[in-house]
């Protein structure tokens, strides 16, 4: 697995010449997509590496091939040096996306959800408009929602009277029978 050349020209940038990479920003989207791959890259080491250790043989008293040892030894060796790179090149990623989004308000997630209670009941607090007609929708789907489950409840007492009724009548015609 090899790293991308966009990978490569941006960290061959920044470690080359800071000055430069300080003036010229690299995309936050672009460095969060690297890694992505970084980490897809660092799980897959990660399985050959397991896959590698359990084809090898433990010496217990088999044959022992020094040649297929050392070649296996040489993989793994190789396998977690290229994972040591990954998780360096990774924190190089989380390092720069850290600082161009140092200067961003935090927002905290609860602002970002929609809040409904289980009552139903909204804040009264919020403006009429073009909120207030979700919220309208809401409560609307929220009372349907109530009237099916009821509706259900109803279905499911009259399937429990028919199956008792149905066993009942399939003892009586067992018992005549």
């Amino acid at each position: 697995m090899t790293t991308p050349p966009l990978v490569t020209a941006v960290f061959a940038a920044q470690q080359q010449q800071p000055q430069q990479a300080a003036g010229r920003d690299v995309n936050t989207a672009s460095l969060c997509r690297i890694g992505q791959e970084t980490v897809q890259d660092i799980v897959l080491r990660t399985m050959e590496i397991f896959q590698l250790l359990r084809n090898m043989q433990l010496p217990n008293g088999v044959t022992y091939h020094p040649n297929t040892h050392q070649d296996r030894l040489g993989k793994l060796q190789e396998h977690l040096r290229m994972l040591s790179v990954l998780f360096r090149k990774l924190r190089l990623v989380y390092d720069k996306c850290n600082e161009n989004c140092a200067g961003m308000d935090a927002t905290p997630p609860e602002q970002l959800i929609p809040y409904v209670e289980e009552d139903g009941s909204k804040h009264e607090a919020r403006p009429a408009g073009p909120g207030h007609a979700a919220s309208e929708e809401r409560r609307e789907i929220l009372e349907v929602n109530k009237k099916l489950r009821l509706k259900n409840q109803q279905l499911k007492q009259v399937m429990d009277q028919l199956r008792n009724l149905i066993w009942e009548i399939n003892s009586m015609l067992a018992v005549k029978s």
